[in-house]
């Protein structure tokens, strides 16, 4: 196994559902990226390779789209990927990388929206930290009531 994929597949274990899309989008954008670098080397297999798998990554991000519940947000989101799609064949017939480069940007603007959403809010690292940080403060003062030999401090001039 790679290290490439290790780190896909430990990055997906325990993740969101937020966090699975950003791994979609992270798939699809190195996808169009080896597509793109693929058609700057006249490399037909590899173009075609990369943008089928896009299209199946694209696929993926859209059957995740609740249109029935989803509002406003899902209907923009159905029209971005249909938009990509359209974008990824047009680069196709063009042989244009160029198209592709635009649309990774697209899709990291994206996905760095999602990256925001799946982030806990302020107050809840803040939470955290201090809850870990009474915990250690705790951990060291019953270390040091214990086994007070055990902890000495000393100051060397």
């Amino acid at each position: 196994m790679t290290t490439d994929l290790s780190y896909r597949k430990s990055a997906i274990e325990g993740a969101s559902t937020i966090g699975l899309m950003i791994a979609l989008f992270d798939t699809l954008a190195g996808d169009l990226r080896r597509a793109a670098a693929a058609i700057h080397n006249n490399d037909i297999g590899t173009r075609c390779k990369e943008l089928n798998h896009a299209v199946l990554v694209l696929s993926q991000l859209e059957s995740w789209i609740d249109l029935t519940n989803g509002g406003e947000s899902a209907q923009t989101l159905s029209r971005f990927y249909a938009y990509l799609r359209a974008k990824m064949i047009e680069a196709a017939i063009n042989k244009s990388a160029k198209i592709l480069d635009t649309q990774i940007d697209m899709i990291l603007h994206v996905r760095s929206s999602w990256q925001q959403l799946d982030a806990p809010p302020a107050q809840v690292l803040e939470a955290k930290a201090e809850a870990s940080s009474e915990r250690i403060s705790a951990r060291y003062a019953t270390a040091i009531e214990t086994e007070p030999d055990s902890v000495r401090f000393s100051r060397s001039a």
